[in-house]
């Protein structure tokens, strides 16, 4: 299979796990799917998303929109276009280590598709940081701190896929034990790459250092809580990761 074969699978992998764009369009019978694989280019995604809804904010500033609605619009835009994955991985690891006894009590509160009141909380006060961070950025900067946020969101999740186990024995994540190097090196570059092209250094550095923070700190969490990573931890990183970014970049 040629080069190409490999990146095109590698996109209809990410784009189908991380979004709820149509990937019919890139898809093809014979494609060398590997899901562990197409780690590489999930920074791409979520900087594609991010810049998506830079653009949209700074579009909606120049048309005079004020802030706070410009940044729920985009905000919006970005939820519709995840169909809410993460923000659900969030709701659900919220509900589970909120109020869960146990190990397989959160993992069983985790898995039940009902949100309770630390689900709620959790996801609106992410939303909350995330449209008043937003706000609180003119157009332009909207335009750069937002694709790196998204890709430095997503670049987190390879890290607790990585650093720890799965806290399952079913489920995709606990499929995803065995990342290639080659593969997690590249998302690393990725990622921070993003942040030395569109930010000042001296931000990039910080956005970096927040975002291997955030990891760290939902690795040692979900570590405690569950002993390993499931699929709602990894949404729950990206949520935490963004809004951690965002916070700091402002």
């Amino acid at each position: 299979m040629s080069t190409m074969g490999h990146l095109r699978a590698d996109l209809v992998c990410g784009l189908g796990l991380l979004t709820r764009l149509p990937v019919g369009w890139l898809a093809r019978d014979g494609l060398p799917y590997s899901m562990t694989r197409s780690i590489w280019c999930w920074p791409l995604i979520g900087g594609g998303l991010g810049a998506g809804a830079g653009l949209l904010y700074a579009g909606l500033r120049w048309l005079g929109i004020a802030a706070l609605p410009a940044a729920g619009w985009s905000t919006g835009m970005l939820l519709l276009a995840c169909g809410g994955l993460h923000e659900d991985g969030l709701a659900d690891m919220a509900d589970g280590c909120g109020g869960g006894r146990d190990k397989a009590r959160k993992l069983e509160i985790m898995r039940d598709s009902r949100v309770g009141s630390y689900g709620v909380m959790a996801v609106v006060i992410a939303l909350l940081v995330r449209v008043t961070a937003l706000a609180a950025m003119p157009g332009h900067m909207a335009m750069t701190v937002m694709p790196v946020a998204g890709a430095l969101a997503r670049a987190a999740m390879t890290v607790v896929l990585w650093r720890l186990p799965p806290a399952r024995t079913d489920g995709l994540a606990s499929s995803m034990t065995r990342l290639p190097g080659y593969a997690l090196a590249a998302c690393m570059a990725l990622a921070a790459g993003s942040a030395v092209v569109l930010l000042p250094l001296p931000r990039a550095a910080l956005a970096c250092g927040v975002s291997v923070m955030a990891a760290a700190v939902m690795c040692r969490f979900a570590r405690q809580q569950i002993g390993g990573q499931t699929g709602d931890v990894l949404g729950a990183t990206a949520v935490v990761t963004e809004c951690a970014v965002l916070a700091a970049l402002t």
